[in-house]
């Protein structure tokens, strides 16, 4: 069984492959367009990290997310935001970018991270809990900045 962002990216999947007339209009001319974006940062043991995100907090930009990103700078990455907890499963369908997948509990910690995921891959990808949150930034940055599971996402949806 599918989980509900899992289902919904299947049912955007689905939509996509049946014709042009379906797709967002994001999506029909080539170019994602780019979600309103805030400030994040990951408390780590070598200090902060910060980044600007985009948000995506309702079910048509969770299920779209990176898909199609052909670049992410170093400092970019998208959260999603979950109203109600969930044991989240992502999968790389459609993304031509590795990614890193943090996934974030519902106080703010880092509960696992899924480290350079492989493009275009239909694999599940779990969080190994309840979720409020996921990160997606570009693959390799995670180990690059010291991010682990345990750090403290601070960001306007977590509690603290």
């Amino acid at each position: 069984m599918l989980s509900a962002p899992l289902f919904r990216a299947a049912a955007l999947g689905f939509a996509l492959i049946s014709g042009a007339c379906s797709q967002p209009a994001s999506l029909r001319d080539g170019a994602p367009q780019a979600l309103e974006t805030e400030q994040l940062t990951i408390d780590t043991a070598g200090g902060p990290v910060r980044f600007t995100v985009e948000i995506a907090d309702d079910d048509a930009e969770r299920a779209r997310g990176l898909m199609f990103r052909e670049s992410l700078a170093d400092d970019r990455g998208m959260l999603f935001h979950f109203q109600q907890p969930e044991r989240a499963s992502f999968w790389m369908r459609n993304t031509p970018l590795s990614l890193d997948i943090i996934f974030i509990g519902l106080d703010g910690r880092i509960l696992n991270i899924a480290e350079r995921t492989t493009p275009y891959s239909e694999a599940p990808i779990p969080a190994v809990g309840l979720t409020r949150g996921v990160l997606e930034i570009r693959g390799g940055r995670a180990a690059a900045l010291g991010i682990r599971p345990g750090d403290r996402v601070r960001h306007r949806i977590f509690n603290g």
